[in-house]
């Protein structure tokens, strides 16, 4: 973890600015944003700086409070009843260091209350336990808040944060001033700017979200959503007794990318892996391999039986907080490229060039092909 990886994140980005579309007034962009792993010594000395007491297991929620007066003061108690009911405990609030004139006139007309809300978990609690009653936390808040316009939850986590806005790269270190901080570390930076191609740019459609960023398009989303509808009484887990309450997993009114990202998470929160998890959302052509391994095979086979294909264009990063992963749909109809240098620094992005590496630094380069998968472990710092 290092606070050179997340500089390195905003370059590349903002070297993609290319890749997003600007809007009328000249500055606001379709969104942007950086997922990071908990950046733990920097929320430890805020939460001093603060006073807060924060517990040995904590979690941070990115919150859009949205707008109005007396807005802010319905949202803590909304999140401070769901907390105590899963005997979590609000640390404190601390309002997000913002600067909103380097955002255009439509950005800054729409833009919500920025907050971060410090979380404590009871002590033995293990991190995915935790995670598990944090998505329960979340879901009912959302539908607590469900006519409330403007606000999100970007995330609520004890494994990563997101910080994401309705700005164009550049300017995205400069509105959330947090990323500036030199404590500001991470081993893990997904990245990604988004284009607007099925919804209207909006604050909560920036990308990434909760688990992942996505680049194309799901063309069978309003099936996926249909099924996703359908078989939500299926989705069970011992994990989570009281799962059903979260219902309905998948927001129909959101993008594709924040449909898939919430199928995701809701495997995640049942105790799926992220990597079958994956797979069974958007498997590789295996019907007709003719050297595909039979019990790959077999895997592949019984997946389908649970879970129709989220089919289209898809480049996928996606992150866990230990693990970065990246694939692509079964055609290979976006691109992945990726660069692993002497640092032990691995890149991955649709083109080359978005930071500047040395070429007798480059250890291995190549891309990720049709239906494949990239993993990189952080925790045991393999690919």
């Amino acid at each position: 973890a290092s606070h050179r990886l997340v500089r390195t994140a905003i370059g590349a980005l903002d070297r993609m600015d290319h890749r997003g579309a600007i809007g009328a007034d000249g500055r606001t962009g379709d969104g942007c944003g950086l997922l990071l792993q908990k950046p733990d010594a920097f929320f430890q000395a805020v939460a001093d700086d603060l006073g807060f007491n924060l517990a040995s297991r904590y979690a941070v929620g990115m919150v859009f409070v949205g707008h109005g007066a007396g807005r802010f003061e319905k949202v803590q108690k909304v999140f401070a009843d769901e907390l105590t009911r899963e005997t979590l405990s609000v640390a404190g609030w601390r309002e997000v260091p913002t600067e909103p004139e380097v955002l255009g006139r439509i950005a800054r007309e729409s833009l919500p209350m920025i907050m971060q809300v410090f979380v404590n978990g009871p002590f033995g609690w293990g991190p995915r336990d935790f995670e598990r009653r944090l998505f329960m936390v979340r879901r009912r808040i959302e539908k607590k808040m469900a006519g409330e316009p403007a606000f999100y939850i970007p995330s609520l986590s004890n494994l990563v944060v997101v910080y994401k806005g309705l700005c164009r790269p550049r300017d995205l270190p400069i509105f959330y001033q947090d990323l500036g901080d030199l404590r500001m570390q991470s081993a893990i930076c997904l990245f990604h700017q988004r284009f607007s191609t099925n919804t209207m740019p909006k604050w909560e459609l920036a990308q990434p979200f909760r688990y992942l960023a996505h680049n194309g398009e799901i063309n069978t989303i309003t099936g996926n959503r249909q099924w996703a509808r359908s078989r939500s009484y299926k989705l069970q887990s011992p994990l989570l007794p009281d799962m059903q309450d979260a219902a309905p997993f998948v927001s129909e009114k959101g993008s594709d990318s924040s449909s898939l990202d919430n199928m995701l998470e809701t495997f995640l929160a049942g105790g799926m892996d992220l990597f079958r998890a994956f797979r069974l959302l958007i498997p590789p052509a295996w019907q007709n391999h003719p050297h595909m391994d039979e019990d790959l095979r077999a895997f592949y086979d019984f997946n389908s039986m649970h879970m129709e294909p989220w089919d289209g264009p898809a480049g996928i990063v996606m992150s866990d907080g230990r693990f970065a992963a990246c694939g692509l749909d079964r055609n290979g109809l976006r691109p992945a490229r990726y660069v692993l240098t002497s640092d032990r620094l691995i890149t991955l992005a649709s083109e080359v060039g978005i930071w500047d590496y040395a070429p007798d630094e480059v250890v291995e380069k190549g891309r990720v092909g049709p239906g494949e998968l990239l993993v990189v472990d952080t925790l045991n710092g393999k690919v």
